[in-house]
């Protein structure tokens, strides 16, 4: 028995291959337990309770969540925590959208060196930004950004990148001015760029020479696969300043609390087959389907969960943790404009869900008027 939202699930798919796709792959702990818990979760194993409602006496059973973070039908709670926390500490201002990514040629390398490798990304992106928009020649300020780790594309490819929440706007050297960005993006794209590509490369390198990192079996040396990424574009992707930053903020709040992708975008799963939506990005993001043998869709999943206990969100510049009470305070001072309110802040879970959903979970969904009570609590 299970709670079921969608009628296909990815912990279907994973139940019914689970026998044969362990004995075929070699998986990690963190991927182990991530494959275990997604295929409990909200059923009978890790258990759950028995609710009747004290008006009609309808009874319904419901099941435990597993919690895992890579889960696609738990962390709703943290989810919506984090946008509401994040939109009451951003400035009242505009902001930007930027992606970071590494050329394909480096894949092989950070998959091997995951925790390491995803570290230095969130640091070559950090430092870049800061450094490029601290030139006078640009903006000449100290800026802040929230970075959000992804490792997947649309069609569950191991595509690692960073998305970037990045106020138009910074302080001056003394914090006694706000200074506004007044162009599109206060950074050139193919500036920041550059500055990106040099200091991840010198980055990997280093850890390379320190043996922090290993090198997969398709480079002798760093310096081959450094050349390699020379040759490619590196991309940073920026979107023209948005407004309505609460908008940004929950689009990719969508990604936080989650990987790869959730169940409503699978269509279809019969005969070792899944089908499902995805965004071609090359063909200006229009949704079309893919099919994948579910052994493949598996590998591609797990291929997506984080090292334990890996931070996937970073903070930077005057919105780091260490700033907030000094740097951020200012930069809310300076701007004095109406900014956003928590709603959320130590806010029970059922709370939550009643205020974001609008919906009452214990109210009965017979009569409607009676509660639903928790009448027997079963435990595996």
């Amino acid at each position: 028995m299970e709670n079921k939202r969608q009628k296909i699930e990815i912990a279907d798919i994973f139940r019914d291959n689970a026998e044969s796709f362990i004995k075929k792959h070699v998986l990690c702990v963190e991927q182990r337990k991530a494959f275990k818990a997604i295929t409990q979760c909200r059923t009978t194993v890790i258990g759950g309770n028995t609710q009747e409602c004290d008006n009609c006496g309808h009874i319904r059973q419901s099941y435990n969540s597993c919690r895992n973070r890579h889960c696609p039908k738990c962390q709703y709670i943290k989810q919506q925590k984090w946008v509401d926390k994040l939109a009451s500490n951003l400035p009242p201002t505009k902001c930007f959208h930027l992606v970071f990514t590494v050329p394909h040629c480096l894949n092989k390398l950070f998959y091997i060196n995951q925790a390491v490798a995803y570290s230095l990304l969130f640091k070559a992106a950090g430092k870049s930004l800061q450094q490029t928009a601290s030139n006078p020649d640009f903006l000449g300020a100290e800026v802040g950004a929230v970075g959000i780790l992804h490792t997947w594309g649309q069609n569950l490819s191991y595509h690692p990148h960073i998305h970037m929440i990045v106020p138009a706007g910074g302080l001056d050297e003394d914090m006694g001015q706000w200074i506004v960005s007044k162009r599109k993006f206060f950074v050139p794209i193919k500036a920041i760029s550059k500055v990106f590509r040099g200091i991840l490369c010198s980055l990997l390198a280093n850890a390379i020479a320190k043996e922090e990192m290993l090198l997969p079996d398709n480079a002798n040396k760093f310096k081959q696969l450094q050349d390699q990424a020379y040759k490619k574009n590196w991309v940073v992707y920026c979107e023209k300043a948005i407004s309505n930053a609460q908008s940004l903020i929950k689009y990719l709040g969508n990604y936080t609390h989650r990987v790869a992708i959730s169940n409503h975008r699978i269509i279809d799963y019969k005969n070792g087959k899944v089908k499902f939506t995805y965004k071609n990005n090359r063909k200006s993001g229009i949704k079309e389907s893919i099919e994948l043998s579910a052994e493949e869709f598996i590998r591609r999943f797990l291929q997506h969960v984080l090292p334990k206990r890996f931070c996937k969100i970073r903070y930077f510049g005057y919105l780091a943790l260490c700033n907030m009470k000094t740097k951020l305070s200012s930069c809310f001072e300076l701007i004095s404009k109406t900014s956003f309110l928590p709603i959320l802040e130590g806010v029970s879970a059922l709370e939550v869900i009643r205020i974001t959903l609008k919906k009452d979970i214990f109210s009965c969904p017979e009569c409607k008027t009676g509660k639903m009570l928790i009448k027997k609590m079963s435990v595996p």
